[in-house]
Parts: structure tokens; sequence; C-alpha cells
């Protein structure tokens, strides 16, 4: 029986690499109770451009739930975002919904993994001219080597979903009440790309690892990421489409791009939120006091210059 099922979820596995996942396909995993809660922990820094952050999240194995670690991956073709997978609540059951590459980055269910995924769309960065730009306010970035990044602290506040006790499903009794946006459900119906290979070696190597599972680390694993970036696999760019082309899915942020203090790497990672979206309250700039405005006065008439005494002559 056990081989049995070390079996199917081997097949399983392929078949995530396999088929187009969507939000509302490729569903493959199904278990009458519920992931553990999301750890909290600092995301590693991103090493070289064009890496995209794929959360850490509660995967499912012969033993139970284990956790897969975050990690920096390369962008499978220029444009590429990740959306998540997440854990969905259906008829009873927690059912798992595979992430995907697209485009734009669809619904995950609301779930706030931190890292720029607060729980709507993704608030880390965004692609620049065929260069991805990340929105230092969020992520952690190694400034010295990457020289593409802004900082837009209001996307945090409008895309962050609450979730005080860092719950790892959506729907259902206890579980994150997010309904998918507008732009989410465009997103949906585009073309994905599955993850790539490197993404699902890594997925079954924490698998194999005992020490991942909830049962054994009490929903603490050891290691919630990994700093070494996964290796690179390019896939065609999948067709754009008419959503993205007539602007229907809002854009990115129109931020500048410029360069972050170099302190900035050693800052902590945006983790899940334990509060509803974090009030931002930015140190104000000192009053400008705008010098008075000239005056143009004419200036004085020039007076008349004197006119010279006559000289007295003697009388002769």
């Amino acid at each position: 029986m056990r081989l049995f099922r070390s079996a199917r979820w081997l097949l399983l596995a392929l078949l995530v690499c396999l088929v187009p996942a969507t939000s509302n396909a490729g569903v493959f995993i199904s278990v009458n109770f519920g992931p553990p809660v999301l750890p909290i922990y600092v995301q590693p820094v991103c090493p070289q451009p064009n890496l995209i952050w794929t959360p850490g999240y509660w995967a499912y194995g012969d033993d139970g739930y284990f956790w897969v670690p975050g990690a920096w991956v390369p962008a499978p073709f220029v444009g590429g975002l990740w959306t998540p997978g997440y854990w969905g609540w259906r008829s009873g059951l927690y059912v798992y919904n595979p992430g995907y590459w697209g485009y734009h980055v669809g619904y995950y269910g609301g779930v706030n993994y931190g890292g720029g995924y607060l729980g709507i769309g993704f608030a880390g960065g965004a692609w620049r001219g065929g260069v991805f730009a990340y929105n230092t306010a969020v992520v952690n970035v190694n400034t010295t080597i990457i020289h593409t990044t802004y900082i837009d602290r209001t996307i945090i506040q409008t895309n962050t979903v609450a979730n005080p006790n860092h719950v790892a499903f959506a729907g259902g009794p206890g579980g994150i009440q997010h309904t998918a946006t507008p732009q989410e459900q465009i997103a949906a119906h585009e073309t994905h790309t599955p993850p790539t290979s490197f993404q699902a070696q890594h997925i079954q190597a924490a698998q194999t690892n005992k020490q991942s599972y909830a049962k054994v680390n009490g929903g603490h694993p050891a290691t919630l990421a990994v700093a070494k970036p996964l290796a690179v696999e390019t896939h065609p760019a999948p067709p754009v489409s008419h959503a993205a082309t007539t602007g229907s899915l809002r854009p990115a942020p129109a931020a500048n791009v410029s360069h972050v203090p170099a302190a900035a790497p050693n800052r902590p990672a945006m983790t899940p939120e334990a509060r509803p979206a974090p009030q931002v309250h930015e140190t104000p700039a000192p009053a400008v006091h705008n010098a008075p405005p000239a005056t143009h006065n004419p200036p004085p008439a020039a007076k008349p210059a004197p006119k010279p005494k006559p000289e007295p002559h003697e009388k002769q």
C-alpha cells in the first residue's frame, strides 16, 4: 500500500510539470484536514537579476503535510510572474491548486505568503523593458549587483489581505475569505506555463526530507527558505492575451527606477502580516519656506545734475 501511494504521488508531481496549470484546473490533491499555519521567516537576499521569488508553502505527501522552502527562481520567459499554489476549501475537503507562470499574477486564495505575495497579486516588483525591477519596500535585494529597484509602499497597503492567524488555506471554517478580484479572474483565463522541472525537483527534495514534515517538526521546519537560486530553465513565452493588450489588467505601478541605500540588503524582508493592511507612517519632509516673490519697483527717478554756479568776475 505504501509503495502504491508513493507511486501515486510521483505521478501527480509529474502531472504538475506536464499539464498547464490554471486557478480552476490541474487540481490533484485533496485532504480532509487543513494545513498547519504559515511559519514566519526572513526572505533570503535576491543575489542576481531577473529572479522571481516563489514563497514556501505546505504540500502533502505520504506522511502528511511537508514544507516546501521558498526559493528564488529564474523566470522561464521574459515577463514571467509566478502565481503561488494554495489550499482551498471545497465540499468538505482541502484541495490544493498548483502554482503556475504567466504574464500576470492570478488568484491564490488571498493567502498572505509574505515576500511580496500579500494576498492579492504581487507587490515585490515588475518587469521594465525586459528587466525585472524590484520593489525594495517589500523584498530583499543585493543592490551592489542589482541596479533596477524602486520603492512603492502604497501597493503594500492595497494588496494586503488581513491574515492575523497566518492561516494557510482559503475558504471554509477559519479560512481566508477573499473573493477573486476582476484582475485575478482575467489572469486565470490567460495561457499559463507549468512549474519548471527544477521546481518539481525542489518539491521532491522536500518530500524526501523527513524533517520537512509537520508531524516531525511540529509545524516549525528548520529550512524555511533556500538562499541559492534554482537553476535556469527557459520556456517559450505564452501568447499575450487580449485582456493584457487592451489594458483590462491593472498596470504595474509606475515607480521610478532608482537605487536604494547600500544598507537596504540587511533589512528584514516583509513577512506574512498579522494585522490588517499596514499603515505606513512616512516621516514628513522638512517644510520648505519659499522666498517671498521679488518685487519689481521702478528705480528712483534720476535727479538732474546741479548747474554749476557762475564764477564771479572782478570789475575792471
